[in-house]
């Protein structure tokens, strides 16, 4: 099998965790990339299991040493990235690589990959919605979620970067939709 990457972007609070969630345990063949971030863990979100936390300082010097396939300073001293040692992980067992990353993280490892990679931007049905998902969630402060959902609407006109645009409106038909899109590339 080529070594292939799929790619689910979103603004936060559109899906893309559950969507990623459900797609992953259909494929033995794919493995979850855990994505570096500088920002404290959220409610129970555990070291190399979500993701891989840093200092801001530590990313920083990750970055120096140029071992990142990809990397954004989301909110000041708040980066997130992909290692290339978590690529190199997952290639080396044969693995197809899953991501579940923000929307510029997205449009980077689709410019890095090319062909060997699906990309998929989910939507939320709109703004208000986004909103609504984020207080539903109870992670995040009033002040964090309005900082999410402008972020988020500039985040919506990334959409035709990406390979397939899934709107989640409903979830269960986003999720078939989802299986069916993943299914199709990695038929190919």
């Amino acid at each position: 099998m080529s070594k292939k990457v799929v790619i689910f972007s979103a603004p936060s609070g559109s899906g893309k965790s559950t969507v990623v969630s459900h797609v992953l345990p259909l494929h033995p063949e794919m493995e979850f990339s855990v994505s570096a971030t500088s920002r404290k863990p959220r409610g129970s979100e555990q070291d190399g299991v979500e993701y891989l936390f840093y200092s801001a300082d530590i990313f920083r010097k990750l970055v120096e040493m140029d071992k990142f396939v990809e990397y954004e300073e989301v909110y000041k001293d708040n980066f997130y990235g992909t290692l290339k040692s978590e690529v190199n992980r997952i290639w080396s067992k044969g693995h197809v690589i899953i991501f579940d990353v923000d929307v510029k993280g997205g449009v980077n490892l689709k410019k890095y990959f090319g062909d060997q990679a699906l990309s998929v931007f989910i939507q939320a049905p709109s703004v208000e919605a986004l909103r609504q998902r984020l207080i539903n969630r109870g992670t995040d402060s009033p002040e964090a979620i309005e900082a999410r959902v402008a972020k988020a609407a500039e985040e919506m006109t990334y959409a035709d970067k990406f390979d397939y645009i899934l709107v989640n409106d409903d979830l269960e038909t986003a999720l078939k939709e989802a299986e069916q899109v993943v299914d199709k590339f990695l038929c190919e």
